[in-house]
C-alpha cells in the first residue's frame, strides 16, 4: 500500500564538510579519503565548497543550522586560514544558530599548538581527535602516522588552546591487542578527562587493505570481553553510554551524532559527501552524494555540477532507516520523533516492533522505543526486522 509523508515541520538541519586528504590511507579506512601526494589544493577545494554549498541553499531556505561537522580525510591539514575562509562563507549563505556546535577532526600526527589556536578563533568550538591507542606498537599495527607521545601532546596543545569540548577516538579489538592493554588505552584517555569518548571496536571493511591482508585480531570472547570491561570503567568514571560506541561525562553529547542517529537532515559538501533533507512543500525526502574524486570535485566548481546520485526515499524505507539509527540511541528514541522526522504513522511499522518486543530486543514504553541490553548485543538482528518487503 502507498505510504503518504505528512510533514508539519522539516526536522533539525546539520551541515556535514568533507576534506578527503591525509598524509597517508589507513589499512582499516573505508571512508572517502585519499593519501595526499602532491601540494595541498586549498584555495581551489575551498572555493568548490562554497560553490557547492550555494548550489544546495534552494533546499533549505530560510532553515537554521544546528550544527557542522568538518570530516575526512584530516581536516587539520588545511590551514588555519583556509578553515576560517571556509567558516566565513558558510556564515555568510546559511543561518547558525546561535549555540551551534562546529566540530573538526583532528590527527595527532599533523596538528601544530599555533594552529589549534587558530582554529578556536576561527569558530571550531569542538576537536574530535583521531587518537586510537598509546601504545606504539598498535599504531604502527594501525598504519597511524603519529606515536603515543604525539598523541599526548596533542590532547594537551588542544587544551591549552582553549578547546573545552574536546572528543577522544580509541579502538578496541586491535592486532594482537590483550584485554589488559584494551583496559590500559581506555584508563590514559581517561586520565585526560575529556568530555567525550567514542570507544568503538576494530572492524575488516570491505575494500580496505586489511580486507584484503586480514590482521590477527583477538577472538570474539576476548573482543566481548574487551567491551565489557572497558563499559564497566568507563560506568565508574563517569562516563554515561549514551550511543552504542559514544560516551559523555555532564551530557556533553555530541550535537552532529545525535542529529544523525535521531534521523535529522544533513547538507553533505565535499567530494563523496552524503546529504539527506526533508523537502516539506513536496511532502518527501531526498538523498544526495557528491562526487567521490577529489579532483573532478573540484573540476565540478566550474559548471557547478557535483551530484553523483540523488534520488527520493519511500516510506519504507524512510521508517527502516530511522530505526537503523535510532535504536543506537542507549536512552530510546520517543515515538513522536518517529512521527516529526519520518513523516509517517508509527501505524506503519507496529507489527515489526512487536515482533522485536517479543524477541527481547527491544522496549515499548509508552512514548519512546528503547532497545534492551539483548537488542544492543544483537543490533543487526534487531534492525533486520524492519528492512523494507
Amino acid at each position: 500500500m502507498h505510504k503518504v509523508f505528512q510533514f508539519t515541520a522539516p526536522p533539525p538541519l546539520a551541515l556535514y564538510i568533507h576534506l578527503p586528504w591525509c598524509v597517508k590511507k589507513c589499512p582499516y579506512c573505508d571512508f572517502n579519503s585519499h593519501g595526499l601526494k602532491d601540494e595541498l589544493p586549498e584555495q581551489q577545494y575551498v572555493d568548490a565548497l562554497l560553490t557547492d554549498l550555494e548550489n544546495e541553499l534552494p533546499l533549505v531556505w530560510g532553515r537554521q543550522i544546528v550544527s557542522i561537522f568538518l570530516g575526512g580525510g584530516t581536516p587539520s591539514l588545511f590551514s588555519a586560514e583556509a578553515i576560517d575562509r571556509l567558516l566565513a562563507g558558510v556564515r555568510a549563505r546559511l543561518p547558525l544558530r546561535g549555540d551551534a556546535e562546529i566540530t573538526m577532526e583532528a590527527n595527532p600526527g599533523t596538528v601544530e599548538q599555533k594552529r589549534f589556536a587558530a582554529y578556536r578563533k576561527s569558530g571550531i568550538n569542538r576537536l574530535s581527535i583521531g587518537i586510537q591507542s598509546f601504545n606504539d606498537e598498535h599504531l604502527q599495527a594501525l598504519g597511524r602516522i603519529h606515536d603515543s607521545a604525539q598523541a599526548k601532546c596533542a590532547i594537551d596543545t588542544a587544551k591549552q588552546a582553549g578547546f573545552e569540548r574536546i572528543n577522544l577516538d580509541l579502538m578496541y579489538g586491535l592486532p594482537n591487542q590483550s584485554i589488559e592493554q584494551a583496559l590500559d588505552d581506555l584508563n590514559t584517555v581517561i586520565d585526560f578527562a575529556p568530555e567525550h569518548i567514542s570507544h568503538y571496536q576494530l572492524t575488516l571493511e570491505p575494500d580496505t587493505a586489511f580486507a584484503k591482508q586480514p590482521p590477527e585480531l583477538p577472538d570474539d570472547d576476548d573482543r566481548w570481553l574487551m567491551q565489557q570491561q572497558c563499559q564497566q570503567r568507563l560506568a565508574e568514571t563517569g562516563y554515561k553510554q549514551y550511543e552504542v560506541s559514544a560516551y559523555a561525562r555532564n551530557k556533553k553529547h555530541s550535537r552532529h551524532n545525535m542529529n544523525y542517529w535521531a534521523y535529522g537532515d544533513y547538507l553533505g559538501i565535499g567530494a563523496g559527501a552524503h546529504g539527506k533533507i526533508t523537502i516539506g512543500p513536496e511532502q518527501r525526502i531526498e538523498r544526495r552524494s557528491k562526487l567521490r574524486n577529489p579532483l573532478r570535485y573540484m573540476a565540478g566548481a566550474k559548471t557547478k555540477q557535483f551530484i553523483d546520485d540523488k534520488h527520493d526515499i519511500d516510506a519504507n524505507n524512510a521508517a527502516f532507516e530511522f530505526m537503523l539509527n535510532s535504536m543506537r540511541i542507549v536512552d530510546g528514541i520517543k515515538i513522536e520523533t518517529f512521527e516529526q522526522h519520518t513523516g509517517l504513522d508509527p501505524s506503519i511499522i507496529q507489527d515489526k516492533i512487536n515482533l522485536a518486543q517479543a524477541q527481547g530486543l527491544l522496549e515499548n514504553d509508552r512514548d519512546t522505543w528503547r532497545t534492551t541490553e539483548h537488542g544492543r548485543r544483537f543490533l543487526n538482528n534487531l534492525t533486520e526486522l524492519f528492512l523494507p518487503e
